[in-house]
């Protein structure tokens, strides 16, 4: 059995981020010990290793929550993960066309500005003025995540 320190430092994974998906039930709660301390198996340390890769291949929570209930029930077909798998292919997909675009543009802000004072710079003047962009690189959501 394992703490939670130990079980988050085996994962990589952070104390709180651990009682976080505790709280919200992609872990379930640990077992504790007579001084009440929080004890975790193998099971435990196999399902937050997958969170955390999961994490990493950036899907959401949600998905996560998904995906960790079809791995509970392993007789099933696998085309429902599939299809989360490909959500987040095109996700990826998206945000990879967005820093493309804002790739370009910053390059552009940069060769257009003159290096003189602030009050002619470009890189300000297009930061003021979206319209001023080539292109659209704004997040198709309009709030600023990813």
């Amino acid at each position: 059995m394992l703490t939670i320190g130990k079980l988050g430092a085996k994962a990589g994974v952070k104390v709180p981020t651990i009682r976080y998906y505790e709280q919200i039930e992609l872990l379930p709660e640990a077992e504790r010990s007579s001084g009440n301390q929080r004890l975790y198996g193998q099971k435990a340390l196999e399902r937050l290793a997958f969170i955390r890769h999961a994490r990493d291949l950036g899907f959401t929570l949600e998905a996560i929550r998904d995906l960790l209930s079809l791995s509970d029930n392993p007789d099933q077909p696998c085309a429902a993960a599939d299809a989360i798998a490909k959500a987040q292919l095109l996700e990826v997909e998206s945000r990879l066309a967005r820093l493309t675009a804002l790739k370009g543009e910053l390059e552009r802000m940069i060769v257009q500005c003159a290096g003189g004072r602030i009050a002619d710079c470009r890189v300000i003047e297009i930061l003021g003025d979206h319209s001023l962009c080539a292109t659209d690189h704004r997040h198709p959501r309009g709030d600023e995540t990813s």
